[in-house]
């Protein structure tokens, strides 16, 4: 697996691997997704533009019309854009968009706090994977905004989750000299479908993050917010041999308000 600015990244220097979604769970608050439904909107007739973004502010409160359930944000644009005849052309378009804005001052983002002293520490004994669905747009930008520069050993962007994730977990896997993928990966995100299932489906450890969850959903760990589940993801860091007889019990904790 290639590093950003590190050239080939050896997966079996660390054993361990932990996998970051991105938006959602490294990347917070929604301005990225009020500048995609802003850019869904221009596209709209002049009278429907108000009520479409009203709807969507209304939606991000947690205020949804009838059975709406949408994974994140940017399936609650797309869902709540369904009633007026949006194209997935125009979708697709007001995406690239709003990715033109990501980071800056129409599309703010911040950090779960405390992440990058944590990613730091948790570098020391694993190698750190940032892997989403999203273009390299302004990536870098983001994670120097969000005080990450540096902080992931590879960056992966445009992955095509869920199907995308599989080889990359495969490769992981498959390189790490920790032979219980249990112990060797743990994926990190705030939807199961695409961040956290196929490492699921690999036996491997998965910490879903957010007030959302599929009813499907079996992670093996889970918080409203990633700084919640820091003290747990560092017991799965621990060497086995250390974490036998506490961190086994408590890897099974579900986290949850």
């Amino acid at each position: 697996m290639r590093g950003r600015g590190n050239g080939e990244t050896d997966v079996a220097q660390h054993g361990k691997v932990m996998v970051f979604d991105f938006d959602g769970t490294v990347s917070l608050g929604d301005g990225p997704v009020r500048s995609y439904a802003r850019f869904v909107a221009a596209g709209l007739e002049q009278g429907e533009r108000a009520s479409f973004l009203a709807d969507i502010e209304a939606g991000l409160s947690g205020v949804l019309p009838g059975d709406l359930d949408p994974l994140d944000g940017y399936d609650l644009v797309r869902l709540l854009s369904e009633s007026f005849a949006v194209t997935d052309a125009a979708h697709s378009a007001a995406y690239a968009s709003s990715r033109a804005e990501l980071a800056s001052a129409a599309a703010p983002v911040i950090a779960p706090f405390g992440l990058a002293g944590f990613l730091a520490g948790a570098r020391k004994n694993a190698l750190l994977v940032l892997a989403t669905n999203a273009p390299e747009t302004r990536i870098a930008e983001a994670l120097d905004s969000l005080g990450l520069e540096g902080a992931f050993d590879a960056v992966r962007t445009a992955v095509g989750k869920p199907a995308g994730l599989d080889s990359i977990l495969d490769e992981l896997l498959a390189d790490s000299t920790v032979a219980d993928p249990a112990e060797a990966l743990v994926s990190i995100g705030d939807v199961w479908t695409n961040d956290l299932d196929p490492a699921y489906r690999r036996g491997a450890t998965t910490a879903l993050v957010g007030p959302r969850a599929d009813a499907g959903a079996t992670p093996t760990l889970r918080a409203a917010s990633l700084e919640e589940l820091y003290p747990l993801l560092s017991a799965w860091l621990e060497p086995p041999h250390r974490t036998t007889s506490t961190a086994s019990s408590t890897l099974e904790t579900k986290v949850e308000k």
